[in-house]
């Protein structure tokens, strides 16, 4: 009797281990999914980053990361669901600008490992988007290069420095 009550006991915790894992994967942070278009790590010693790309994506960015940003800059634009690029800060940079340069009316969303979203649209006189903030810190951030209207395919060059 005793046996099969730990048999049952072993399968359980099993089922329970098992479900445990296929409730926590879909809500873990998708940071270690692949970019459409590249990554750049920086540091020190490579503070500058330079990326390609092209927007083109008809998912709506705000209902994937955030209405607006941890200072209420609003969230705008269409792209992928998948991140287009990939930023990983091995050190804290103590102020960056992440600027698209096109030509056309760009949006751009920044998302790091901790969850804090940065938002940026354009950037006064050009339609380009950019975001200029302080205070980012090491770690992994996923870039989404956006346009105004779904659908728009335009090629852009990403440019990310202190």
């Amino acid at each position: 009797m005793n046996s099969a009550i730990a048999v049952l006991h072993t399968i359980l915790s099993f089922r329970l281990g098992i479900l445990a894992i296929i409730i926590a994967v879909p809500n873990m942070p998708a940071i270690a999914q692949e970019a459409n278009f590249g990554k750049v790590a920086l540091s020190t010693a490579n503070p500058v980053g330079r990326l390609s790309g092209s927007t083109g994506g008809s998912i709506s960015l705000p209902a994937i990361i955030n209405n607006v940003d941890y200072r209420n800059n609003r969230c705008l634009g269409f792209g992928d669901s998948k991140p287009d690029h990939i930023l990983t800060l091995e050190q804290n940079f103590p102020s960056l600008s992440v600027r698209v340069s096109s030509g056309s009316d760009t949006t751009l969303v920044v998302q790091g490992a901790d969850g804090t979203v940065r938002c940026g649209d354009d950037t006064g006189v050009q339609k380009d988007a950019s975001v200029v903030d302080s205070n980012w810190k090491a770690g992994i951030y996923r870039i989404w290069v956006g346009s105004a209207k779904p659908g728009t395919q335009r090629d852009y060059r990403l440019t990310i420095q202190p």
